[in-house]
């Protein structure tokens, strides 16, 4: 039996502690205040335990049905229900406006929805989770018609949305695309030819349509990525005919079994630019930012949920006796598990790393929010810095720590934690995916060190600095907090060293940022922990919270246990790299 307790008291400290109310003055979200914000997350947390997490394990078990007469895709039990629940509540909508028909909400709270959507079912909360994408896309870049017919549709989830990049021979390499797009002989759209991989929710018995999101090239389409435009391809037309894009298969998975994940052949299909030619790629960056920021917090909700059972486990669990007398039950031979060091060692790892990473999400829901509607141009340009200098490291580092997380939770479960019935396996299999979505965790890193540290001359990093340093003269005008002020001064230090130690490297020998870069976006995932983890201690000192006790407890064993590993990135990105790019190729 699956179990999920949402974690509303944290949630609801971290938007304090991290200024979320500077969202709510705002006058776009004005009706998000904190009570209102509050009702909503318990709202969604009761949906979450009470109608999601019923239907994940037969997501798990039945899996998405292909039917290879029809193309049709069964989804499994519990998963329309749940669809249905979603829709009424408006969270396919959630953050879309309200002049399209969706909820309006900031992306904060649209982040921590999220969280919860995806710990209770993620296979699931990824259908709302993409439509939501494409409601940002069209937003931003579609025509007031493909507004006017989409947008109310997708935001009430009647319609739900897909997206369509990836080619059989391309892989991330979206340059090499061959999909084709020619005029339409009546004039109306165009026609899109080829076959597209990997589409999530591509095909579904949830929603009457299915609006796909679909990168092919024009006849006069420049070659690589500037040749790439954007188009609208629905399932149904207007008319309500077929279109001409079908599933022809379901790709065999490790995990999220109730997620379908298409092979999608488009031919002859109706379709409709969505933005100027050749400029997709715009329009597409906009979705993927978004589904970004949320696969990061896939890494956030499993690993969640996945502490929530290890804790129940250690709890109930007995064995051997506590190495402290004093500590010993009376009254039986064994004791709970949870009095032993090395298993509170391995619940402090995954609950602080846990905390700090819902904290990155937090800020940056908060800096998404300044940027988008902020009165003051300079505060939307350091948010929007903030926002493009962190997106890689909650993608990566918040993928890759979730599902260490995850195992470390398995770990401490031992056998049980092995088996389908103590849950945790599916948690791990679940998740093992994120690494590789939406950009693998390689492409965020040097995305990380060959673009946005650059950007502007160094201004993205600067603009983090600034927080750090306002973080750690709070820490230091506490004295409960002023050793942590210190030692992230200390982390952030090396990691400037670091950094510029990268650059220089890479002046003298271009394939050592490639060689670097996903030791030092870790590097640089524990030093930002470290940063959200500081701002929490801050603010529970400061305002004396319920929870203070707790939080400089969480605090002080992620800068003793866990900021450590950052010495061993740092060591090895002051290594010898050249065994990597000049081993030879007959060696391996």
């Amino acid at each position: 039996m699956q179990h999920y307790t949402a974690p509303l008291a944290d949630m609801m400290f971290q938007l304090a502690a991290f200024d979320y109310e500077a969202v709510t003055k705002l006058e776009k979200y004005a009706a998000f205040d904190l009570e209102t914000t509050k009702m909503f997350l318990e709202q969604t947390g009761a949906l979450a335990s009470d109608v999601l997490l019923k239907s994940n394990r037969a997501g798990d078990v039945e899996g998405a049905k292909w039917d290879p007469e029809t193309g049709a895709v069964k989804t499994a039990t519990g998963y329309l229900e749940g669809h249905r629940a979603l829709a009424e509540n408006g969270y396919y909508g959630l953050t879309a406006d309200d002049a399209h028909g969706g909820t309006g909400a900031p992306v904060t709270v649209g982040t921590l929805v999220k969280e919860m959507l995806m710990a209770s079912n993620k296979s699931l909360s990824m259908c709302p989770g993409l439509t939501g994408g494409l409601i940002e896309a069209l937003e931003a870049y579609g025509t007031d018609a493909q507004k006017e017919t989409y947008l109310p549709q997708l935001a009430s989830g009647e319609w739900t949305g897909a997206m369509c990049l990836t080619a059989p021979h391309s892989g991330p390499g979206l340059g090499l695309l061959t999909t084709k797009a020619a005029p339409a002989a009546d004039g109306d759209g165009f026609t899109l030819t080829g076959t597209k991989i990997w589409i999530t929710f591509g095909e579904h018995d949830l929603a009457d349509n299915i609006v796909h999101l679909v990168l092919a090239r024009l006849p006069d389409a420049p070659p690589g990525i500037k040749g790439i435009s954007t188009f609208i391809v629905p399932k149904k037309l207007a008319d309500g005919t077929k279109n001409g894009i079908a599933c022809t298969g379901l790709e065999h998975k490790m995990g999220i079994h109730g997620s379908p994940t298409c092979v999608m052949d488009l031919e002859d299909a109706r379709g409709w630019l969505v933005g100027e030619p050749n400029r997709g790629m715009a329009t597409m960056f906009v979705m993927m930012n978004a589904a970004r920021l949320f696969v990061g917090v896939e890494g956030i909700s499993l690993s969640d949920i996945a502490y929530q059972a290890a804790l129940a486990f250690a709890k109930e669990r007995r064995q051997s006796r506590s190495m402290n007398p004093e500590k010993r039950e009376g009254g039986t031979d064994a004791d709970a598990i949870l009095v032993h060091p090395d298993v509170r060692r391995m619940l402090l790892d995954v609950k602080s790393t846990t905390e700090a990473l819902r904290g990155l999400a937090i800020f940056i829901g908060t800096h998404i929010d300044l940027a988008a509607a902020h009165p003051d141009e300079e505060v939307r340009q350091e948010s929007d810095d903030l926002v493009a200098l962190m997106i890689p490291i909650v993608k990566a580092f918040g993928t890759d720590r979730g599902f260490s997380n995850v195992s470390q939770a398995m770990q401490l479960c031992g056998g049980m934690g092995f088996t389908v019935d103590g849950e945790i396996e599916q948690y791990l299999r679940d998740l093992r995916i994120a690494a590789i979505y939406e950009g693998t965790n390689h492409i965020q890193a040097l995305d990380l060190v060959g673009r946005k540290l650059p950007m502007g001359g160094g201004r993205l990093y600067g603009a983090f600095a600034k927080k750090v340093a306002e973080a750690v003269k709070s820490a230091r005008a506490q004295e409960a907090t002023r050793d942590f002020g210190d030692q992230l001064a200390a982390a952030f230090e090396a990691l400037t060293e670091a950094t510029e130690g990268l650059r220089d490297r890479a002046a003298q020998d271009p394939e050592a940022l490639g060689a670097g870069a996903s030791t030092y976006l870790t590097f640089f995932g524990l030093v930002t922990c470290a940063y959200t983890l500081l701002v929490q201690a801050n603010h529970a000192v400061a305002e004396n919270t319920a929870n203070r006790r707790a939080k400089l407890g969480v605090t002080r064993h992620y800068f003793a246990r866990v900021l450590p590993e950052m010495h061993a990135h740092a060591a090895i990105l002051a290594a010898d790299h050249t065994p990597i790019t000049q081993f030879d190729d007959a060696d391996f």
